[in-house]
C-alpha cells in the first residue's frame, strides 16, 4: 500500500513507467498525474483517484473494483478487461477510452464523459449511466436493459 503523502505522488509520477503489477491499494491518489503511465495489472482497489490525471494510461487488466474518482481523467486510458466494478466515477473524464471487456457492474458514471469510448462486451449489470454523455461510444454487444439509463 502506498503512503499518501506527496513525497511518495512525486515517486510515483517520476516513476510511471514503471508501474506495471503495482499494489496501489486503497492509496490516496488525488489529484495526481499519471498520464500515460504503464498500470497493467496494477491494483487499485479501493484507491482514490479524484482529480487524477490518467489520461492515456495502460491500464488493462487492472483491479480498480471500488476506487473513487470523481472528476478523474482517463481520457483515451486503455481499460481493456480491467475490473471497476462498484467504482464511483462521477464527472469523469473516459472520452475514448478503451473499455473493452471490462468489468463495470455496479460503477458509477454519472455525469461522466464517455464519447467515443469502447465499451464492447463489457458488463454494465448494475452500471450508472445517469445524465452521462454516450455520445459516439461503442455499445455493441451490450444487453443495455441492465443499466441504468436516466438522461444519458
Amino acid at each position: 500500500m502506498v503512503n499518501s503523502n506527496a513525497n511518495e505522488q512525486r515517486k510515483l509520477e517520476r516513476n510511471k513507467r514503471l508501474l506495471s503489477g503495482a499494489d496501489l491499494q486503497d492509496a490516496n491518489l488525488r489529484r495526481i498525474d499519471l498520464s500515460h503511465a504503464n498500470l497493467r495489472g496494477a491494483n487499485l482497489s479501493g484507491a482514490d483517484l479524484s482529480g487524477a490525471n490518467l489520461a492515456g494510461a495502460d491500464l488493462r487488466r487492472a483491479l480498480i473494483s471500488g476506487a473513487t474518482g470523481q472528476g478523474a481523467n482517463f481520457r483515451d486510458a486503455n481499460m481493456t478487461k480491467a475490473d471497476l466494478s462498484s467504482s464511483v466515477f462521477p464527472k469523469a473524464n473516459l472520452g475514448g477510452a478503451n473499455l473493452c471487456g471490462a468489468n463495470l457492474s455496479g460503477v458509477d458514471f454519472a455525469d461522466a464523459d464517455l464519447t467515443g469510448a469502447d465499451l464492447r462486451v463489457a458488463d454494465i449489470t448494475r452500471t450508472d449511466f445517469t445524465r452521462a454523455n454516450l455520445r459516439d461510444a461503442n455499445l455493441r454487444k451490450l444487453n443495455l436493459a441492465l443499466a441504468i439509463l436516466s438522461e444519458a
